[in-house]
């Protein structure tokens, strides 16, 4: 059980990484560094010496090496290999120690479902050029990977139950959805490049509710840049996505600092509640600086750290919960 233990915190460490730098490669537009998959440019490296370059500008002409985004994306790649070995050895000791560990032998199976779709969307998001539902999705499945790790890790190593009614397990409950959907609104506006479609705050271009598209914003089965027709996409829609994202946040903050009160009475829950605070206050002033400050890329990746933190806090929290009616 200690290597099964060991394995479960290395585990949960290298997905917090591979999600944060997964953003960082999105953000520098690394995402198609690499034309192919698994490999790059036919091989499982990047192609460094001028004859390896004329070699894969040769069978990709449409693609151009820039060895920088190439060694980006592989780097996640690779992290993300290893993660997927990890979670497999987890899987493995589960099932042999399956009388012992703590949870359901399903979670760490569930978590081997997860990493092999995570790995399909991986190689769609390159062969399929940065569709938006994809890469979305593709954020979604590695907060996901997130946090059933963290819950399974947490579930060996975390601190007694805390027993509360169930109408309080329910918002607990809550919480983490309306974070996930609150995770895919920032995926949806950052995979289409809406982030800066609105640059003032609390306003956009000086309005509360500017002119929006919400039809063509959120057609979820088109291309990037595209609308489902195959039209440029207009700012009109990105003001769309960019506004939804901005209430979601609004409604995000307003329910999680009402969870927050909820919890106050649970003396055992006291540290994850002020952690919770200090994270999100972190999170919204980091998204508000995103905006005004022309979204820097540390900002801008750090924004993607404080939501994976979120996951973590929250997760950790609704495992403390037991409903004792």
């Amino acid at each position: 059980m200690i290597h099964f233990k060991r394995l479960l915190l290395i585990s949960t460490f290298l997905t917090l990484c591979v999600v944060v730098f997964g953003a960082y490669v999105r953000l520098t537009d690394a995402g198609l560094g690499c034309p192919d998959w698994p490999g790059c440019f036919g091989t499982l490296t990047v192609p460094q010496s001028e004859q390896a370059i004329a070699q894969a500008n040769a069978v990709y002409p449409d693609s151009v090496v820039e060895t920088g985004k190439a060694w980006r994306e592989m780097i996640h790649r690779y992290l993300a290999g290893t993660l997927g070995l990890l979670i497999a050895a987890i899987s493995i000791l589960a099932i042999k120690n399956r009388q012992v560990i703590n949870v359901s032998l399903a979670l760490p199976l569930l978590l081997v479902a997860l990493v092999i779709f995570q790995s399909a969307l991986g190689m769609w998001t390159v062969t399929e050029l940065l569709k938006p539902i994809i890469v979305s999705l593709h954020l979604i499945g590695g907060m996901s990977i997130l946090g059933l790790l963290t819950f399974i890790t947490h579930r060996h190593f975390g601190t007694p139950a805390i027993m509360v009614r169930s109408n309080l397990a329910f918002i607990a409950r809550f919480a983490i959805l309306l974070l996930f959907i609150q995770i895919f609104l920032g995926g949806w506006t950052s995979t289409n490049y809406a982030a800066l479609a609105c640059t003032d705050f609390p306003t956009c271009h000086g309005s509360l509710v500017p002119d929006m598209d919400f039809r063509n914003g959120f057609s979820l089965l088109r291309d990037l840049g595209l609308t489902s027709e195959g039209y440029s996409l207009s700012i009109q829609a990105l003001h769309a996505i960019q506004w939804t994202h901005r209430v979601g946040a609004v409604i995000l903050v307003t329910y999680l600092l009402f969870f927050t009160y909820m919890i106050s009475k649970h003396g055992g829950l006291r540290f994850y509640r002020n952690l919770l605070i200090l994270v999100l206050a972190f999170q919204f002033i980091i998204g508000v600086a995103n905006l005004l400050l022309y979204l820097p890329i540390a900002l801008a990746t750090m924004h993607n750290l404080g939501a994976a933190l979120l996951v973590i806090i929250l997760v950790i929290i609704n495992s403390r919960l037991r409903k004792y009616e």
